[in-house]
C-alpha cells in the first residue's frame, strides 16, 4: 500500500492511500467504515500472500490495527517510524512490544523506550536526510518562475487533507497581511499529490499570484531561493531545517480532538528542531495562536530582520547536527535492518 512515489517504484497498491490521510478522532469517526474494511483487506491480503515480513510505516491508526492481527511466527512483524511514546502516552511502548518483532526509530534517542519493554529497536536515522532539501538550487528556481530579485515567502499547509482545510483560509488572510505590507514578495506554495487539488483552488483566490508546485525537486529549488517559511507542523519542518530555511510553524486541530490529547502531551515544543535543542528556536503558533495577526508579525520578522534569520540558521544547523545527518543513508539501514529480520543479511540491492 503506497502513494504515487512508491507507485513509480513499481508498487502495485491494494488500494489508495489517501483513504488514510485522516487525522484526529473528529476527522476518523466519519470515515471510520472505510478504514475498518480497509484493514480488514490489508489482512487478508497478508494471510494470502504470506511474505517474509509485513513493514507498516507511520500512521500507528492503521498500521497497529492490521499488525496486532498478523498472527506470530513465520511473517516478521516490522514498524518503520517508532511512535513519539517520550512525547506523550508513553505506555504505547509496551502495548506494541506486544505485538511487533521489531520498531525503526528516526530519532537517536528512540531505541531505549521500546528495549526496555522486550522490543528489538533500532536507530536507522531519518529519510528526508537524504531527499535532497540542502541541495536545492535558487537561481534556477527563480529564472524558471521569473522571480527576479523578488522576496520570497515559501507557504506549506500540509499534506493531508484535514489539515489543509483547517489551514488554508489562515494561511491565505496572513498572506494578504504580508502582501499588503510587502507588495513585493512572491509566495510559493509547495504541496503534494495527495493535497494538490484542494491547495491549488484555494490559492487561486489569494493575492498576489502564488505559485504552486507539486515536484519535490521544486520544492527544494524554491527552499533554497526562499527568504522564510511558513509550514504545518510536521516533517516538512525538517526538510526545512536541512535547507537552513527560516520558518514559523502553526497548526491548528479539532477542538475536540486536542481537548483529549492535550492532558496526554508531555513536551513543551512540537518542532523537531525545537525538540532537539529543547528550547524554543522556531516559532510556533499552535491552535488559539494560529491567527493570522499572529502569524503575519513572525513571518514578518524573519522577512525584514537579517539578524534573526542569522540566529535561526544556526540554530537549524545545530539541530541538523544533533540529528546525526550524514554517514549510511537511512533507508539502507532501514533495508538492512529488514533484511537481518529475515535472515537476508546479505541482501540489501
Amino acid at each position: 500500500i503506497g502513494g504515487s512515489r512508491m507507485a513509480a517504484q513499481g508498487l502495485d497498491t491494494l488500494f489508495p492511500m489517501a483513504d488514510l490521510t485522516v487525522m484526529g478522532a473528529a476527522e476518523v469517526l466519519p470515515r471510520a467504515p472505510l478504514l475498518l474494511r480497509r484493514i480488514r483487506e490489508t489482512v487478508s491480503a497478508v494471510d494470502r500472500l504470506k511474505p517474509a515480513a509485513v513493514v507498516t510505516i507511520d500512521s500507528p491508526g492503521f498500521s497497529f490495527r492490521v499488525q496486532r492481527r498478523l498472527a506470530p511466527g513465520r511473517t516478521r512483524r516490522i514498524h518503520y517510524v517508532a511512535p513519539s511514546v517520550w512525547a506523550w502516552r508513553p505506555g504505547r511502548a509496551r502495548t506494541i512490544a506486544g505485538f511487533l518483532d521489531r520498531v525503526l526509530c528516526l530519532l537517536p534517542f528512540e531505541p531505549p523506550y521500546f528495549e526496555r519493554e522486550g522490543l528489538a529497536a533500532r536507530f536507522v536515522g531519518h529519510p528526508v536526510v537524504e531527499e535532497g532539501a540542502d541541495k536545492g538550487d535558487g537561481a534556477a528556481f527563480r529564472a524558471r518562475r521569473d522571480l527576479g530579485d523578488a522576496p520570497v515567502l515559501a507557504v506549506l499547509p500540509g499534506s493531508r487533507r484535514s489539515e489543509t482545510a483547517r489551514l488554508l483560509p489562515i494561511f491565505g488572510r496572513t498572506v494578504a497581511a504580508l502582501l499588503a505590507r510587502r507588495p513585493e514578495l512572491r509566495v510559493v506554495v509547495p504541496t503534494v499529490s495527495t493535497v494538490a487539488e484542494p491547495v491549488r483552488e484555494a490559492v487561486r483566490a489569494w493575492p498576489g499570484a502564488p505559485v504552486v508546485v507539486e515536484d519535490v525537486r521544486e520544492k527544494f529549488d524554491a527552499f533554497a531561493a526562499a527568504r522564510a517559511a511558513l509550514a504545518a507542523s510536521g516533517t516538512v519542518s525538517l526538510e526545512l531545517a536541512l535547507a537552513r530555511l527560516p520558518m514559523v510553524i502553526a497548526y491548528r486541530i479539532n477542538p475536540a480532538t486536542y481537548a483529549w490529547v492535550k492532558p496526554l502531551i508531555r513536551l513543551k515544543h512540537v518542532t523537531l528542531a525545537n525538540i532537539l535543542l529543547d528550547r524554543g528556536a522556531v516559532p510556533e503558533c499552535l491552535q488559539g495562536r494560529c491567527r493570522a495577526d499572529i502569524l503575519e508579525a513572525e513571518v514578518g520578522r524573519l522577512l525584514d530582520d537579517d539578524e534573526a534569520r542569522r540566529m535561526q540558521q544556526a540554530d537549524l544547523a545545530e539541530a541538523v547536527r544533533r540529528l546525526g545527518a550524514g554517514g549510511e543513508a537511512p533507508s539502507m539501514r532501514a533495508a538492512r535492518t529488514v533484511m537481518e529480520e529475515i535472515g537476508m543479511a546479505g541482501g540489501t540491492r
